[in-house]
């Protein structure tokens, strides 16, 4: 296990607190929020599979869902306690075989964790298992500037041992384990980490959703049932004149 220590679980958790790491967070926050924007979540239930130190939970807790987080390692969930308190449900528990029951959940959450996973299909297959509507996903894109840097400069962070996933690889793996009714994905951070700063320029740039092969972390809605019409195709406020 990568972070089976709370000093490995401290020094992930910690990165998020540097300027570089709360600009990348915020970003993908406000990526998540735009792809999920069509999903309803007043009583909505969504279980966060890999949810680590909570860094998502809060973000997830804001949007109006009932929160579930599970995550293999108790020094990361020790963390996330300190974060949510008793605003979510925590569990320790492995992504491939859930503790739930079958369709518990309207939607589940996976931020960043099939990257180490050894069977991403797996647990593709098992969060489907366990939702009925949908999920979403959030993964580090290989040909980004980001990733190309990452193994160009081989720095030895916890994200060496990672998979990072292309955009067509990781498409092909949805539509092999899943039986997706919708997809959409966009991605977000187009420049490499030296740019994640609030200088306008670079701000302006690594703030915008771009297709989802282009940028640092890309984040795809997967439906897995139509979603109700919100507004009739044909709508009229009175009957139209000839």
């Amino acid at each position: 296990m990568i972070w089976d220590s709370k000093e490995s679980a401290l020094r992930y958790d910690q990165w998020a607190k540097t300027p570089q790491g709360a600009f990348a967070l915020r970003q993908e926050e406000k990526l998540l929020q735009g792809v999920i924007a069509p999903w309803p979540r007043r009583k909505q239930k969504l279980v966060d599979i890999g949810c680590g130190t909570g860094l998502f939970l809060e973000f997830f807790w804001s949007c109006g869902f009932d929160l579930t987080g599970i995550d293999s390692s108790p020094a990361m969930l020790a963390l996330a306690r300190d974060k949510i308190g008793h605003r979510a449900d925590l569990h320790v528990g492995w992504a491939e075989h859930l503790p739930f029951e079958d369709r518990e959940f309207d939607y589940a959450a996976l931020t960043t964790v099939l990257e180490f996973v050894d069977n991403p299909g797996e647990v593709l297959r098992e969060a489907m298992r366990v939702v009925r509507k949908g999920i979403v996903l959030m993964f580090l894109n290989r040909f980004s500037m980001y990733g190309c840097s990452a193994r160009l400069f081989r720095k030895k962070t916890f994200l060496s041992r990672a998979h990072w996933f292309s955009w067509l690889e990781m498409r092909g793996l949805i539509q092999k384990n899943l039986s997706p009714g919708l997809i959409e994905a966009r991605s977000i951070l187009l420049g490499p980490p030296s740019t994640w700063n609030q200088a306008p320029v670079f701000r302006h740039v690594n703030s915008l959703p771009v297709f989802p092969w282009l940028g640092a972390v890309t984040a795809v809605r997967i439906d897995l049932t139509a979603p109700p019409a919100q507004t009739p195709l044909m709508a009229w406020n009175t009957e139209p004149t000839v």
